[in-house]
């Protein structure tokens, strides 16, 4: 895939990123075998470890992860994810996000997560996570409910990374 075919990564605050996903359909098959692929390429090359489709401009319940388990490329492509079960003990990790590039804050989720989801093929699946994956799963879910891994934060500290972030990106846009 050249440049020009990656998908864009939509920046806050664009709208989109706040809007609620809408349920993959089967006249959308077409569509998500199309952009799971690209959506994977765009991920890799920022670099990230998770995408979701609003973050790309496509309003549809879907994302991609891949930790990378031993450097070897381990994608996954969950099509209307659910959560099934959050555990009631937190854990706290840092979270950046690919829609707020260089912005990082430790954020309190559950520990552990349990989804069903649709695989490529609409093979209903199903997951259980804790570590880094669980806090991924729930991050991408957020995505797609129009949340942001900021909405999880104080108003004082969701306001300082939101105001240092539109500082960033001007002063990127004038270099």
């Amino acid at each position: 895939m050249s440049e020009a075919d990656t998908l864009p990564i939509l920046l806050v605050p664009d709208t989109r990123l706040r809007t609620k996903a809408r349920p993959v359909g089967p006249a959308d098959a077409d569509a998500v075998r199309e952009l799971a692929p690209r959506m994977l390429d765009a991920m890799y090359k920022a670099p990230g470890i998770g995408l979701a489709a609003p973050q790309v401009g496509s309003l549809l319940r879907m994302f991609v992860v891949d930790l990378q388990k031993e450097e070897k490329p381990d994608p996954m492509v969950l099509v209307n994810p659910e959560i099934l079960a959050l555990s009631e003990e937190l854990a706290v990790r840092e979270e950046g996000c690919l829609s707020l590039p260089g912005q990082y804050a430790d954020v309190t989720r559950p520990a552990r997560v349990k989804m069903r989801y649709l695989d490529l093929t609409g093979a209903k699946r199903e997951i259980e996570a804790d570590g880094l994956l669980a806090t991924c799963l729930q991050h991408e879910y957020d995505h797609l409910d129009g949340v942001l891994f900021v909405d999880h934060l104080s108003t004082l500290k969701r306001n300082m990374i939101l105001r240092k972030l539109a500082k960033d990106l001007k002063a990127k846009a004038r270099a």
